[in-house]
C-alpha cells in the first residue's frame, strides 16, 4: 500500500542530507508539503530544489539546531510557510562520537535538546492537528556504546524522552515514536568515510550485522512515514529498530 500524505505538513529537522533528506523526499513524494532545516545553506538549497521537484510546497530554513533560539524562530516560519504541520521529525545529530568535552556537548545540545526545543515549540500546532513527532535516535542508544560515548548516551536519552513524550501527549492524540537505526551507508556520510579511511572499523561491523550489508536511508525513511501514517494509529511511544538485525 502505497503512502498518501497529500495535504499533510513536514517539519524534517536536520533534513538536507543522508537520513533527513530521504525522509523529507519521501513524504513529498507521497503529497506532503514538507519544510526541513540545517546549518549549511548550498546543501539546504539543493535538497529543498529535489523536494520541490514532487510539485507540492518546499521550504528550507538555516538554522543552527545547537541553540534554542533558531530553533524557535524556525518552526514557527517553517509552521507559517506549510499553512499547519501534522508531522514533527527530529533528526539532528552533533556527530559526538568521541569522549571528549567538545563532543559531550554536541550530542546533548544537538541530539538531545533539539528534539526537546522543536517538540515544546511545536506543540501548539501538533495538539490542532493531533499530529505526530518522531525522533531519530541510533542502535548505539541501545546498548553499550564503548566507541561513542557521547553520542550513545544522548540517543539513549532521546529513547527516554520518546516514551516521556508519549505518555504526556496521548491524551492530546499526539503520537510520539521513535526510529534507531544501524549503520546507514550514503555518500558523504559516516560509514562511507570509514569504509574509505577505516576499513577494518568498517569490515568488522558488516561482519555483526546478519542481514549482511549496511542499512540504506530510505530504508529508515519509510518506518518513519509508517510511523507517521494512519497504518500506525494505534501505535506510540515505540522504538523501532532498523538495522538488519544489527545488535542482537
Amino acid at each position: 500500500m502505497p503512502f498518501d500524505f497529500k495535504g499533510k505538513k513536514v517539519i524534517v529537522c536536520g533534513g538536507s542530507r543522508g537520513i533527513g533528506r530521504s525522509i523529507a523526499l519521501g513524504f513529498a513524494e507521497a503529497g506532503a508539503d514538507v519544510s526541513i532545516c540545517a546549518r549549511n545553506p548550498d546543501t539546504l538549497e539543493k535538497t529543498r530544489a529535489e523536494i520541490a521537484r514532487f510539485g507540492h510546497l518546499a521550504h528550507a530554513g538555516s538554522c543552527d539546531l545547537s541553540k534554542e533560539a533558531p530553533i524557535a524562530k524556525y518552526v514557527p516560519e517553517a509552521v507559517k510557510a506549510l499553512g499547519g504541520l501534522d508531522v514533527l521529525v527530529n533528526n539532528a545529530t552533533g556527530y559526538g562520537y568521541a569522549d571528549d568535552e567538545k563532543s559531550w556537548e554536541a550530542s546533548i545540545n544537538v541530539d538531545l535538546l533539539a528534539a526537546v526545543r522543536a517538540s515544546r515549540v511545536a506543540l501548539p500546532t501538533l495538539e490542532k492537528s493531533k499530529g505526530n513527532i518522531i525522533n531519530i535516535a541510533s542502535g548505539s542508544g541501545l546498548r553499550p556504546s564503548v566507541r561513542t560515548p557521547a553520542y550513545g548516551a544522548a540517543k539513549a536519552a532521546v529513547i527516554h524522552y520518546t516514551r516521556t513524550q508519549a505518555a504526556q501527549l496521548a491524551k492530546t492524540g499526539i503520537r510520539v515514536n521513535c526510529v534507531a537505526p544501524g549503520s546507514i551507508e550514503f555518500p558523504g556520510g559516516v560509514w562511507a568515510d570509514r569504509k574509505a579511511n577505516e576499513p577494518a572499523l568498517y569490515n568488522a561491523t558488516l561482519a555483526n550485522i546478519p542481514a549482511g550489508r549496511m542499512g540504506r536511508p530510505e530504508e529508515v525513511a519509510h518506518v518513519v512515514m509508517f510511523l507517521a501514517s494512519p497504518l500506525a494509529s494505534w501505535v506510540t511511544a515505540q522504538i523501532i529498530g532498523v538495522n538488519g538485525g544489527q545488535g542482537l
